[in-house]
């Protein structure tokens, strides 16, 4: 038994040693998130300065279902992907591997495969309505014929895309060689260089010289003694981004998630007010399942912060909203999904209600596990585990900040209180993950008995000045533990004791669908870890 397992009991998996594992768009020490200022020209723009434009900051991260592929989208409106490198390298027979005595638990290795631009700055001219080209949520669709597709999406607008390798075609053998012209003057081969004069049907060229050419050309004597038709051969291989279909003009409010069908042939959009079913291959009509928009608008209680598809059952999906209730809805009962099957809420505990507790209950991302027996969900304060078997309550309760309750007031005034941290769960449903500020994201084991509450550091140094704090308590009758130690709680610290950053927050981040692997990205940095 190691030193690690000692505390744990038995069955119990022992926590993990996290450490780093790679980073793109690093920023620099003292280098500061800016917003672009698009009044200025280009040319006054310092190429040296010490700042990241906003539009760099991914606001979208996503795994495919292999975990081979990462997908990443920005408030440029732009997805960059990346391709895992380390299992193609190692790629082999089982005896070659057997021979090589590989390790089964490698080091991920990421690359960067290719970007896109997915969606571009809009204006509703109806509504007098500005639809910014922000990349909201990214959803993997199954691959076909080695083509990888995805859905984005913007405020309003979603996209299928299908990105491939496609072959450069050139043409080859001909009679003639290439480097010289033929009687009409143009040249036979596919590629001409840039530095070469463009030349005209008629034999001249396009800067406008008299200069043409001549009719004389050069045989070899006898004439040719074959004539050769020009070969189109396959070459280089470049990757191609095309954008399949638009899915427009369904909502009326900003779509907050998407969520792809394990049928493979349809997904759900949100927003704020309604869910829509749409069919991947179909993109004028899509069918409302929840509208929760009452006659009256005065009489609005709640709205739809998040839904999720069922991974296993087709039929089956979630939906969270700003009250802190999670519904279950079986789309089999009716077209339209005004009722649930099961409703999922913790009830509140007399006299702790204050001016905030509705704003800090509200859901900001809910996730199956893979399996599909639970539900993984994140408020502003607490990460909540539930069984779907089971609606009396969540089964775990997790404290992610709970050291910042006495600063709510703070978080108010500078609308952090608003911001919306996602969560994931580790493949194995064993663990779960979620953000926090100072680029904090926390790590907790969620099987019988586990103890495991890491705090991690989106840096290459995960464990800086970072210290896991005691285990808060996770029963469903036992009060509320606080993370913070005693004699540490100073205005703005953290766990420790630190200065606590607001402005510096990590939102979105994602477990490797088989691996204790985790991608998250703090600002425009895409930071990997693995255990």
């Amino acid at each position: 038994m190691n030193a690690g397992d000692a505390g744990a009991p038995a069955g119990t998996p022992a926590p993990l040693e996290w450490k780093f594992s790679q980073v793109f768009g690093e920023r620099t020490a003292g280098e500061e998130v800016q917003e672009e200022n698009f009044d200025t020209p280009f040319e006054s723009h310092d190429l040296f300065s010490v700042s990241v434009i906003a539009v760099d900051v991914i606001s979208a991260i996503e795994f495919d279902r292999t975990g081979d592929h990462l997908a990443t989208g920005d408030r440029g409106g732009r997805v960059v992907l990346f391709e895992r490198t380390d299992a193609k390298e190692h790629a082999g027979s089982r005896r070659e591997l057997e021979r090589m005595d590989y390790p089964v638990t490698r080091h991920p290795e990421f690359r960067y495969k290719t970007e896109f631009q997915s969606h571009e700055p809009e204006f509703d001219y109806l509504k007098s309505l500005e639809i910014e080209e922000k990349i909201n949520k990214i959803r993997w669709c199954q691959m076909a014929n080695g083509a990888l597709f995805l859905l984005s999406t913007n405020d309003k607008t979603i996209k299928f895309w299908k990105v491939q390798e496609k072959k450069v075609k050139k043409i080859s053998d001909l009679n003639i060689d290439p480097s010289r012209g033929v009687a009409n003057g143009s040249m036979p081969s596919s590629s001409v260089s840039s530095s070469q004069k463009q030349y005209l049907v008629n034999g001249c060229y396009t800067d406008g010289s008299s200069e043409c050419l001549s009719n004389d050309l050069s045989f070899p004597p006898g004439g040719l003694p074959a004539l050769r038709l020009p070969v189109v051969t396959s070459g280089e291989t470049s990757l191609a981004a095309r954008c399949r279909r638009v899915y427009a003009h369904a909502h009326d409010y900003h779509i907050n998630s998407i969520s792809t069908n394990c049928d493979g042939e349809t997904f759900i959009s949100a927003d704020d007010l309604r869910i829509n079913l749409w069919n991947l291959q179909i993109s004028n009509q899509s069918f409302n399942i929840v509208d929760v928009k009452p006659t009256n608008m005065e009489d609005l209680t709640e709205v739809i912060t998040s839904a999720e598809f069922h991974p296993t059952h087709c039929n089956i999906l979630a939906y969270s909203s700003s009250r802190g209730s999670i519904r279950l809805v079986d789309m089999r009962q009716s077209a339209l999904c005004d009722s649930h099957s099961k409703l999922f809420e913790e009830q509140e505990t007399p006299g702790s209600r204050s001016f905030f507790t509705e704003i800090i209950a509200s859901i900001s991302d809910i996730k199956f596990a893979k399996a599909g027996r639970y539900i993984l969900s994140r408020d502003y304060m607490t990460l909540k585990l539930w069984d779907i078997n089971m609606d009396s309550g969540p089964v775990s309760t997790f404290q992610v900040h709970e050291h910042l309750r006495p600063k709510l007031c703070d978080l108010y005034e500078n609308d952090s209180i608003f911001d919306k941290f996602e969560c994931c769960l580790s493949g194995d449903g064993s663990r779960v993950a979620t953000g926090s500020y100072s680029n904090l994201f926390r790590v907790f084991g969620c099987a019988p008995g586990s103890t495991e509450a890491t705090t991690l550091e989106a840096s290459k140094n995960p464990r800086r000045q970072v210290q896991t704090p005691s285990r808060p308590s996770r029963s469903l009758s036992s009060s509320i533990t606080r993370v913070v130690r005693r004699g540490s709680e100073s205005p703005g610290g953290d766990a420790n004791g630190n200065s606590f950053d607001f402005t510096t927050k990590l939102l979105h981040l994602t477990w490797h669908p088989t691996e204790n692997s985790i991608a998250c990205a703090a600002a425009n940095s895409l930071y990997m870890y693995y255990a």
